[in-house]
């Protein structure tokens, strides 16, 4: 007999054979080791997808995939005994076990692998082995765990969640603490929109209390008869773009008197428009049917593509003065961090308050250079108009006078002490069909953006995903909080701010009290009109400092979706890679087109991919639709989210590797008392509407 053959056979005598049923448990010699394996923050992945393993004993203590929202897969390859190996080791103690979870995740035994978050009561085969651990900073969302019914229970890691309710002062200073932290996506749009269509600093100021008080009005209907989660509801840079691209349409160049108005109401028009469209995709049921083909891998690319849009705006207008605005930038990279860790009474205050705290440093900073004298030029004046100055000294320093004083804005000496926004307040709105069209498009970008914040906040916060029907009356809800914005003259669309999720993750408030408390004191806030004098005041290059950070947490955000799929499939990482590069690649030829080196165009050149409507490559003889046509090709999360739409639907691809989004089902949602104490609606309202399944419980 060979030496080979009796390798393959069991040896005889005392030594029993081993078990043929039991697996080598995954990590025995990392258990030792302490060696943890990270492949791009996913499990080892083939070229298309998992690596499959036979699946291993059921665990006494098993978590739900808080993160990934599926069944972890092993990070080392791990398979079946062979014949002849060692028994297998003890598994660790329970001590252990609960030490571990504090940093792995795991997922309930009957869960399905490909499901994000949502535990079914269906029984399946025993998963396979956890992963290993991800770092604390790079996700921001601690494992759950699953009760007996196979739900998932509550979050310990959040200091308040979804209903809670600790007291008035506990949940007044978390409130007012999560809107200062995202104070720059509520006040920065407005004080980019209105320079932009020839407004005054009175009308910056004006336009700002309005934009509080909207904030604050539709994060309570939201959070009541929306999705009810604690989701900001604001104006999103969703509808930045469009907006710039509507304010340079070559009909308004012409403009001179009342120029800020007239562009208003042909803004609030097409918002009106586009609003009631999103309210009809999500109160007729329509959303929840469209939302089967937007996942993780469609809203990536599309998030993203909004903050890398920006990218010709946010250091070229720094660059008007460098000093300050690379200032503005480096104190609030320096915040977030290098100095995030440092806590100071239990608050990590240098990670929540960057960008408040940065853009005090550096406003204190230029108001010192000015009071210094830094920008003082002899015989020149800041208010004479740069076209009247007859020293040449005088136009060479114009700029810098303009961009780096501190004192040039004289908004907060102009502002009321008291000014209520009210309706209408610019005028009858103005409706043309190819700017509503645009906004049509942008509405239903907006939804795609809003499915995202639903699916990650209700994993931070809630006790399951909400159901189809809470989705889509979530989504409706958006639109008449948009219409609510068009009425009242914001400029943009009201809809969730995706920085939300980034703000409860490292607050760990998700208390909707805490965010409706807070969206009152935004409302009194706004009808105090010197808050809109001072923050319309901000000079103008800070702004853009502070908005080269905020677009580029939001590309960050938008990718971090890519946490609920295979990241390190190859079909993913194509999907991600053609959407990214045709979103900037398509735009640029559009904006570029017809445009000669030479050309001497009436707008400043961070304005300039905003105005294709006048010159974009559709010239047929129907000027609306090549105005909507050039508008849409020259938008970058447009582009992004077409190509990643149709991809990600017709390639070829398993619910798992795809991060498919699952949510809960209506019936299982009905019968856990949890989840329709989350989602339903207050105030028996929903009793009222019971009948209209398609947007409920």
């Amino acid at each position: 007999m060979s030496d080979s053959e009796t390798k393959t056979r069991h040896r005889p005598g005392p030594w029993p054979p081993a078990p043929e049923a039991k697996a080598m448990p995954p990590s025995s010699w990392a258990k030792k080791t302490g060696f943890q394996p990270k492949f791009s923050g996913e499990a080892n992945a083939s070229d298309s997808g998992q690596i499959s393993l036979q699946p291993r004993p059921k665990e006494p203590d098993t978590n739900v995939d808080l993160e990934a929202g599926r069944a972890r897969t092993p990070a080392n390859g791990s398979g079946p005994p062979r014949e002849g190996s060692a028994p297998p080791l003890p598994p660790p103690s329970k001590d252990q076990m609960v030490k571990k979870r504090r940093d792995s995740d795991g997922v309930p035994k009957s869960s399905i692998p490909s499901t994000n978050g949502q535990a079914t009561a269906e029984p399946l085969p025993p998963p396979p082995p956890r992963r290993t651990a991800r770092h604390e900073e790079v996700v921001d969302a601690p494992p759950q765990s699953v009760d007996e019914d196979g739900f998932v229970s509550r979050h310990s890691h959040m200091k308040y969640e979804l209903r809670d309710s600790p007291g008035l002062v506990p949940i007044g200073v978390y409130g007012i603490q999560h809107y200062v932290s995202i104070l720059g996506s509520l006040i920065l749009t407005p004080l980019v929109i209105v320079p932009a269509m020839g407004g005054s600093h009175e009308d910056t100021s004006a336009v700002v209390s309005t934009v509080l008080f909207v904030s604050g009005v539709t994060t309570l209907l939201h959070t009541s008869f929306g999705s009810r989660l604690p989701l900001i509801q604001g104006p999103s840079f969703v509808y930045l773009a469009p907006a710039l691209a509507i304010i340079n349409s070559p009909e308004f160049q012409g403009l001179n008197g009342n120029k800020f108005k007239h562009i208003m109401k042909e803004l609030q028009g097409a918002i009106i428009i586009g609003s009631a469209f999103q309210t009809f995709l999500g109160y007729t049921g329509l959303m929840s049917l469209l939302v089967r083909l937007i996942n993780p891998v469609v809203v990536s690319p599309t998030i993203a593509a909004v903050g890398l849009s920006f990218y010709s705006y946010g250091f070229p207008l720094v660059g008007t003065c460098l000093e300050i605005g690379a200032v503005q930038i480096l104190v609030v990279f320096v915040f977030s961090l290098y100095l995030r860790k440092i806590s100071v009474l239990g608050h990590r205050i240098f990670l929540i308050y960057a960008v408040p705290l940065g853009l005090a440093i550096t406003w204190a900073v230029a108001f010192l250079l000015t009071e210094a004298g830094v920008y003082n030029y002899k015989g020149c004046d800041i208010n004479i108009p740069a076209s009247n100055m007859v020293s040449e000294h005088c136009r060479k320093h114009v700029s810098r006078m303009k961009h780096c004083r501190v004192d040039t804005s004289h908004a907060l000496k102009s502002s009321p002490w008291f000014r209520f926004p009210y309706p209408l307040q610019w005028g009858t709105p103005i409706f043309h069909w190819k700017m509503a069209l645009v906004m049509c498009v942008v509405s239903l970008i907006s939804s795609v953006d809003s499915v995202g914040s639903y699916h990650a906040s209700s994993l931070l916060v809630a006790s399951r995903p909400p159901t189809p029907g809470v989705l889509s009356r979530g989504i409706g809800l958006e639109g008449l909080s948009s219409v609510l914005a068009g009425l009242w003259g914001t400029g943009t669309g009201s809809t969730t701010l995706t920085e939300n999720i980034h703000t409860i993750a490292v607050t760990k408030m998700g208390s909707r009290r805490a965010v409706q408390l807070g969206a009152c004191f935004l409302i009194v806030l706004s009808l105090v009109g010197k808050v809109g004098g001072f923050i319309a005041s901000i000079p103008e290059v800070m702004v853009a400092g502070l908005l080269c950070f905020m677009w580029a947490m939001l590309t960050a955000l938008g990718l971090s979706n890519l946490r609920y799929s295979e990241a390190g499939s190859s079909r993913n990482i194509i999907i991600i890679g053609l959407s990214l590069f045709f979103s900037l690649s398509i735009p640029a030829y559009f904006q570029q087109y017809g445009i000669s080196p030479n050309s001497n165009l009436s707008v400043p050149s961070y304005f300039q991919p905003y105005i294709v409507a006048s010159h974009g490559p559709f010239r047929s003889k129907y000027g609306g639709l090549n105005y909507f046509l050039n508008t849409i090709f020259s938008l970058h999360m447009v582009i992004a989210f077409v190509v990643a739409v149709i991809l990600d639907n017709t390639v070829p691809g398993s619910k798992q590797e795809r991060g498919v989004y699952v949510w809960s089902e209506p019936e299982a949602a009905r019968r856990e008392p949890a989840v329709a104490n989350d989602y339903e609606l207050p105030l028996r309202v929903g009793r009222i509407f019971r009948w209209v399944k398609w947007v409920g419980l």
